[in-house]
Parts: C-alpha cells; sequence; structure tokens
C-alpha cells in the first residue's frame, strides 16, 4: 500500500533548482553574480555560490577544492581579461592622433563603471583578501608590468629614438598608480571620473618625462 505521505516525497536530482552538471565557469559566474563595488569575493561563502550557480554544496567540489581556490581562478580571469581590453585601447590609440596615456586611463575607467566585476576582484582582493588572494592578485599586476614595460620600450624608441631610465620601474610606478587610483575611484561617485581621469593622466606623463629626463644623464654613482 502507498504511504499516504509519498507525495510529499521529492529527491534533490528532481528539484529544477538543481543542475544535474556544472562547469568551473558556471561557478565563476555565480561568484561573480553575488559580488560588487562593496562586496568582496573573499566574503562569500561557498553555499552562498552553489546556491547561486543551481547545485547542491558537494557539487562544489567537482571544480573546486575551496572557495580560496575559485577566487584564484577568478582573479588570473580578471588579470586576462583587463589585458586583453587595455591592450585594444592601446592599438586604437597606435592607429589614431589619440595620447595612448589618455586612451588607457579612460578605457579603465569606463571598465570600471561598467559593472566590470572582474576589476572590481582586482582592485579589491589584493587589499582585502587573504595572503593567498594578494599574491594572485601581486602576480597579475606583474604580467600587467612585463607587457606595459615593452610598450613602453616600443613607444618611446618610436618618438626619435627616446630612452627611459629603468623602464620596469617606470612601469611598476604606472601599473601601482592606476590600480590605486582605480580602487579610490570605487569609492567615489562617478561625477569625480573626469577630474580622477585628468589628474591620473597627468601623473602617468609626469613619471614618463621623469624618466626621459634622467634617462638623459649619466647614472647616479
Amino acid at each position: 500500500m502507498t504511504p499516504p505521505d509519498s507525495h510529499l516525497t521529492v529527491h534533490d536530482d528532481a528539484l529544477p533548482a538543481r543542475k544535474a552538471s556544472i562547469s568551473r565557469e558556471d561557478l565563476l559566474a555565480a561568484a561573480l553574480a553575488l559580488i560588487g563595488p562593496h562586496r568582496s569575493v573573499s566574503t562569500l561563502s561557498l553555499r552562498e555560490v552553489a546556491r547561486e550557480a543551481g547545485i547542491a554544496p558537494n557539487s562544489f567540489y567537482r571544480q573546486f577544492r575551496d572557495m580560496d581556490e575559485l577566487t584564484v581562478a577568478l582573479i588570473d580571469l580578471a588579470g586576462r581579461s583587463l589585458r586583453t581590453i587595455i591592450g585594444e585601447s592601446r592599438q586604437r590609440a597606435a592607429s589614431s592622433d589619440r595620447s595612448v596615456i589618455r586612451l588607457s586611463v579612460e578605457t579603465f575607467f569606463e571598465q570600471l563603471r561598467a559593472d566590470d566585476r572582474l576589476l572590481h576582484v582586482l582592485l579589491r582582493e589584493g587589499s582585502a583578501g587573504s595572503d593567498a588572494f594578494k599574491q594572485a592578485v601581486e602576480r597579475e599586476l606583474n604580467y600587467f608590468e612585463e607587457e606595459l614595460c615593452v610598450d613602453l620600450i616600443r613607444l618611446a624608441h618610436a618618438d626619435n629614438g627616446a630612452r627611459l631610465h629603468e623602464p620596469h620601474l617606470v612601469a611598476k610606478a604606472i601599473t601601482r598608480l592606476v590600480f590605486a587610483m582605480g580602487g579610490t575611484a570605487l569609492d567615489q561617485p562617478p561625477e569625480r571620473d573626469p577630474e580622477m581621469i585628468e589628474q591620473t593622466a597627468q601623473m602617468l606623463r609626469m613619471i614618463i618625462t621623469g624618466a626621459r629626463t634622467i634617462a638623459g644623464y649619466p647614472p647616479t654613482r
């Protein structure tokens, strides 16, 4: 005889909110959907991400060991995405009369305001996350600096064979400044962006001008 309450028994895999399979990309997208300018990925719990992705918490472990591994993967993804975007802006500037510095800074701020949560991950986890997160952000910053160093040398040489003093330090100074200004901008209203873009572009020009000037003199002993 069928138990009177059998119609209430529902297996987990029959629930419409649960997915039969999940990918790493699905979980990364779920984590991104939960964060924003005022919430860091390091504050998320595994259960929150699993719920957003529509899976049982245990299914999370098929793709990531823990939330730390997911966060590091997000940071890596954020770095690759932003490097591609900034690289494209430099190419656009090279084929036009616009300043590479100005266009790159404008592009950075546009991404900041376009609800680019990947960029928020880079800006927040380097200061608020765990040591593992900070190391992952540092690694991404180093990638930016390496690529920028190559670009700076190329652009300087194209300008009548100009040289930069310690181009790798110039790239480091530029990268750290832009990310610091971006972190500040997150806590400012968008109406402040034109002012901050202008200030950032001017500071970058000062760094490059100083490096070119120093390169015209013998190194200090």
